[in-house]
């Protein structure tokens, strides 16, 4: 009975936190169902108002909540690496590997700054400056002990600058630049929800898939393994299919699972947001929004460099390499008549790479710090 209590007590905060996602999509932007819902979620348990019967303790909703939502985006991250993206990285491994490269050393001196010149404590601050995206970073400093909030703000404040200043900037000076390689549309196999038996049962065969991959990422103790787990367990799937019957496989696969997978990431995420977190909120956004405006303006020249280097049309370079998520680029990238394709393909592989790569690094970095603070407080005392 009390399961089934808190069971209903959930799902209205969610569907109250969802009200906030649909308020803040109307704006056009393409994750603001997860940030209205994050906001929304974030004030009622500031407010907690009494005709709200929410949860008495100060942990959030389940967490179940938050594992679904991770699991529905790593599905949808998986079905975007294919063989198409193989081929666009055998093509072009060495720029992409550097750039992405460039783009995470960056953000490590970003997070660096912010450690030094705000109240944030160092495993925050990398996090939250990991250019991973909204969606996959603050579920990540969830689950290492980081500062949600901090994180979230920060994630959000590049995706803001990012999408508001990048696609202008491109569509202003190269609007009429077309691309020396053919233009492809959404790399992603994912079509229009037309409900077909064979797509179908391709769907529930990767969703078995994304289910296998994120127990075995839980038992192997991989970084976020609802998510992680089930993006390379559909990735995988995808590839060897699609290359076996040399075609990629289609799914059904309706856009309102996204948004539910904002809506219940973000609910999660804001359920948890205390006051606590907020100290220093103001030193930490300015801090964080030069080093967001930093790092646009390297990776703006740095792309610029690639394509004169290697003949990757401008507005496909800065839009593949940009960190302002994946979504928000390709779409970018289609209505521009960029290289849709490469653009998908090189944001995937850098919300791949950081999210494998970053959060063992980080929890490195502050056990090191950790450990050198006690030493040097054990030699005061001596």
């Amino acid at each position: 009975m009390k399961k089934a209590k808190v069971l209903l007590q959930n799902l209205e905060f969610i569907v109250l936190s969802g009200i906030g996602g649909y308020f803040l999509s109307l704006t056009g932007i393409s994750i603001g169902w997860m940030i209205g819902s994050l906001i929304m979620s974030g004030l009622l348990s500031f407010l907690r108002p009494t005709w709200l019967k929410l949860y008495k303790n100060q942990n959030g909703i389940k967490n179940f909540w938050l594992f679904i939502g991770q699991w529905i985006l790593g599905i949808e991250l998986g079905q975007q690496i294919n063989t198409n993206v193989l081929h666009i990285f055998k093509v072009h491994w060495l720029t992409v590997i550097i750039m992405l490269f460039i783009s995470i050393l960056f953000s490590l001196f970003s997070g660096f700054a912010l450690w030094r010149f705000s109240q944030t404590d160092m495993l925050t601050s990398f996090i939250g400056t990991a250019p991973g995206g909204l969606s996959a970073m603050p579920g990540i400093a969830q689950e290492v002990g980081a500062n949600t909030a901090v994180v979230s703000f920060t994630q959000i404040t590049r995706v803001l600058l990012v999408t508001s200043t990048i696609p202008i900037l491109v569509s202003y000076w190269n609007t009429r630049s077309i691309d020396q390689n053919p233009v492809h549309e959404q790399v992603s196999s994912i079509t229009d929800p037309t409900l077909d038996m064979h797509h179908l049962l391709w769907t529930f065969v990767l969703m078995i898939v994304a289910f296998v991959g994120s127990f075995i990422g839980k038992q192997l103790k991989f970084p976020s393994p609802w998510l992680l787990g089930s993006m390379l367990g559909v990735a995988l799937i995808q590839t060897i299919v699609g290359a076996y019957r040399e075609h990629d496989m289609i799914t059904w696969w309706p856009h309102w699972l996204i948004i539910l997978s904002q809506i219940l990431m973000g609910s999660s995420i804001g359920s948890r947001l205390n006051k606590k977190m907020f100290i220093g909120v103001k030193r930490m956004l300015l801090v964080s929004s030069l080093g967001s405006l930093g790092l646009i303006i390297f990776m703006f020249f740095s792309a610029f460099i690639v394509s004169k280097l290697t003949g990757i049309a401008w507005n496909t370079s800065i839009l593949a390499f940009a960190p302002g998520g994946i979504a928000e680029m390709a779409t970018t990238a289609v209505v521009l008549h960029a290289d849709s394709t490469f653009v998908v393909a090189v944001q995937v592989l850098r919300v791949l790479l950081v999210i494998i790569t970053l959060p063992p690094l980080f929890r490195l970095i502050d056990r090191l710090h950790s450990e050198n603070v006690m030493s040097v407080n054990k030699e005061k005392s001596i």
